[in-house]
């Protein structure tokens, strides 16, 4: 159900896009975004950081797409997202005692602090990647098609291709994590 409820928004600007438009599709995502924080902080009196993070780019971006009726601010808003992530977790690697990944995680799970330190380093990594996946699709892609072919096949990718990257990031992280939870004494034989 997690699941489900941290996608909503994008799932929303999936389906305004292919029954409207790109524009439409920013202003379905701002509202599902806000309407998102605003439910987590109703009912737990907090929020959680990403979403924050998500709906702040996306309140920018997405008004400057809307307001200048451009798409390229849109589609620079999952790059900007992953490298504030990026940044929020290297800056926790080296500034904090306790890793980002552990903070959010390690209620859940025990692990050694060094396996925290390159589970979080691999996230860092992993962000820096998707937005720079991002860039490319975006905007040097397929070059040779129309516009609103690149478009589609970018929402597309935002979609399918950037949540499928995710998903099967996770899975591998949890996999990791398995191998140490069990016995977090246990030091990496690699």
């Amino acid at each position: 159900m997690k699941f489900l409820y941290d996608f909503f928004p994008l799932l929303l600007f999936f389906a305004g896009f292919y029954l409207f438009d790109i524009y439409v599709a920013t202003a379905i995502a701002i509202v599902a975004t806000l309407v998102q924080v605003s439910w987590h902080w109703l009912r737990t009196r907090r929020f959680e950081t990403p979403h924050v993070i998500t709906l702040v780019v996306l309140v920018v971006f997405g008004s400057l797409t809307l307001v200048f009726h451009d798409d390229t601010f849109i589609r620079w808003k999952p790059t900007i997202v992953y490298a504030i992530l990026a940044t929020l977790t290297f800056g926790s690697q080296f500034s904090a005692k306790v890793t980002l990944l552990e903070r959010l995680l390690g209620a859940q799970i025990v692990l050694p602090t060094q396996i925290w330190r390159r589970l979080n380093i691999a996230w860092g990594c992993f962000f820096l990647a998707l937005g720079a996946l991002n860039l490319y699709v975006a905007f040097y892609y397929h070059l040779e098609q129309d516009a609103a072919t690149r478009l589609e096949f970018w929402v597309n990718f935002k979609v399918f291709g950037l949540t499928g990257l995710t998903l099967a990031f996770v899975i591998a992280q949890a996999f990791v994590m398995a191998r140490y939870a069990d016995n977090p004494t246990q030091e990496d034989k690699t």
